[in-house]
């Protein structure tokens, strides 16, 4: 007996059904960036594995894909480093590549492989899959899409501002009410300096982003890992849930950890981000959130996180400005910001929500019976009009029962069905069925096709 076929966990075959919804979304995407004269761009699903080993701190290193190197992979490989379990240096020996963890670090590596192509500042966007080796969970997969859109070559906070308003058009357009959480990794970095463990930054940004996951008790019990000392906990945790309105926060924050020269910058940016952000119409929320890390080691600016309101799903869309993740493949002094959304999420969200418009998956509007071989063959020019028209249309492939036809026409959710017997043929008038309403209407080709397009 052959086996079952399956798919490896984490990963999902898409029906015609879901990948209309998951179009509808990229094309909403698509458009926002490009209303705001972002270009588009497409990198490698592997790279090698040192362009992304060291950029997305240990956790991140471990959830990395790597290729087995071609042919005799074994050739480089030590027995004496197998048998002591050095997986770091047998992993090199064998593998020297990997897929791609997130669209952002080839796009730094492309920025500098092609930096004499490109005019800076460069705004980039790019829709393609990303790898995990994560646990599969619900909102959480091993192979998912993120639609990155960065802006490299400018310090100006005005970008941030632009993103957050690209971040509220798309989210509108989509319906999705959401939050847009800010934080500032300098914030951290004084934070981390005002309780006396700045050697412990990386552990504390890494625990402190899981408090949306694991809750605040148990980051505390992560940094007691960690060995912080308990004097120190106490020191973070009125920091961690301090509470009111924007303004509120950043001056507590001042009063806390402005006499830090990090804590004081972070401030400054975080507070001219918030207030240019008046000056534009924003629908979704933006909150300040002092406990927000995102976890990984290239941030060093602000941080952006978005989330759905009344739904548990995780992140949405998030990123950061990061300074100079350009200068770890010789190019220096470079800063950039840029946010990806995932488009995976948004789409368990819109489907949770019932958020999808109608006849978001019409494939094909109308489709034209087949009553027989001369009728087919007077059908075929139809439907060269109406293609030509711009409307998606098909012929039944065989002259069947009408009621089979009808059945198939159902399934797909084909709006209108025309229907051309000869009587149709003589008069030139053609009838037209809706297969939501049952309405029948008979008219000349060019009346039907007005009505279609306005419908």
């Amino acid at each position: 007996m052959a086996q079952k076929p399956s798919i490896p966990k984490g990963t999902r075959d898409f029906s015609p059904e879901e990948m209309a919804g998951r179009n509808y979304i990229f094309e909403t995407i698509r458009g926002v960036f490009r209303l705001y004269g972002y270009q588009n761009i497409e990198t490698p699903a592997m790279e090698y594995l040192s362009t992304l080993m060291g950029k997305y701190g240990e956790e991140g290193d471990r959830l990395l894909f790597k290729i087995l190197n071609s042919g005799d992979f074994l050739k480089q490989v030590n027995t004496e480093d197998v048998e002591q379990k050095n997986l770091g240096k047998v992993t090199w020996a064998v593998s020297e590549k990997g897929l791609r963890y997130d669209l952002t670090v080839p796009f730094a590596r492309y920025v500098v492989q092609h930096r004499n192509e490109i005019a800076f500042p460069f705004k980039r966007y790019q829709i393609q899959p990303v790898w995990r080796a994560d646990r599969p969970q619900k909102g959480r997969y091993r192979e998912f899409y993120q639609c990155d859109v960065d802006v490299i070559g400018s310090g100006s906070l005005l970008s941030e501002v632009e993103l957050i308003r690209m971040i509220d058009d798309i989210f509108k357009k989509l319906n999705i009410d959401v939050v847009i959480r800010l934080n500032n990794r300098k914030i951290l970095t004084g934070i981390a300096k005002i309780i006396n463990a700045p050697e412990k930054l990386t552990d504390i940004t890494t625990a402190i982003d899981k408090i949306d996951k694991i809750g605040v008790e148990k980051v505390y019990d992560e940094l007691r890992q960690k060995r912080l000392p308990e004097e120190t906990i106490n020191m973070l945790e009125p920091i961690i849930n301090l509470g009111g309105d924007n303004q509120k926060r950043l001056n507590c924050l001042k009063e806390i950890i402005g006499i830090t020269s990090d804590g004081s910058q972070g401030i400054d940016e975080l507070q001219t981000i918030i207030d240019l952000t008046k000056q534009v119409a924003i629908k979704a929320e933006v909150k300040i959130d002092q406990a927000l890390a995102r976890g990984l080691n290239y941030y060093t600016g602000a941080i952006i996180e978005v989330q759905a309101k009344n739904i548990n799903i995780g992140s949405l869309c998030g990123g950061g400005r990061y300074d100079n993740l350009t200068g770890i493949f010789g190019l220096s002094d470079v800063s950039g910001v840029g946010v990806s959304f995932g488009a995976d999420r948004i789409y368990d969200v819109l489907k949770e929500l019932d958020r999808f418009p109608d006849h978001y998956q019409d494939a094909t509007q109308v489709m034209l019976v087949n009553f027989g071989e001369k009728e087919s063959a007077f059908a075929l020019k139809i439907m060269e009009k109406l293609q030509a028209a711009g409307i998606s249309a098909e012929l039944y492939p065989d002259a069947v029962k009408m009621k089979k036809q009808m059945q198939y026409a159902h399934k797909k959710s084909i709006r209108y069905v025309m229907l051309i017997g000869e009587d149709e043929i003589k008069t030139g008038l053609i009838t037209l069925k809706n297969m939501e309403t049952g309405e029948q209407v008979k008219n000349g080709l060019p009346e039907l096709v007005k009505l279609i397009k306005i419908q």
